[in-house]
């Protein structure tokens, strides 16, 4: 993809914003899997939101873990590590709103699409609440 993000903390928040998208288009997708292949809501919120992390903050993340792992011993290495990265200055706040957005919109997502995984998940199909079994007598 090539968008152009800001840099700065701004660049961070738009970043955040298109994992919150993600985020609930993941869930989205992961609610009807679910109700199709007769998985509970816990199937779809877990999925959801571990694939939505990965997609949004998966290549962020993976710079940030390089970053501490690699041997950056001289100032050519340490520049050919950093070219590669936009905005090597807030790339920890980048990885992290992209993460709470990501988990933002599965909720959001779960919270809008998992009303009919609702009774799945339950057992039951909402009719029968309140009602006494008179079978027994």
């Amino acid at each position: 993809m090539n968008l152009t993000l800001h840099t700065g903390l701004l660049g961070a928040l738009e970043a955040g914003l298109i994992a919150f998208a993600i985020g609930v288009l993941v869930y989205a997708i992961w609610a009807w899997v679910c109700r199709r292949a007769g998985l509970t809501v816990a199937h779809a919120i877990g999925w959801g939101a571990a694939i939505a992390v990965a997609v949004a903050a998966g290549l962020d993340s993976w710079n940030l873990f390089y970053l501490g792992i690699a041997k950056l011993e001289s100032p050519l290495y340490a520049r050919l590590a950093l070219a590669g990265i936009h905005d090597p200055d807030f790339l920890g706040t980048r990885v992290l709103l992209q993460i709470i957005g990501a988990l933002a919109g599965t909720v959001l997502g779960w919270w809008l699409f998992s009303h009919g995984l609702a009774g799945h998940h339950r057992g039951d199909d909402g009719d029968r609440i309140g009602k006494t079994d008179t079978s027994a007598d």
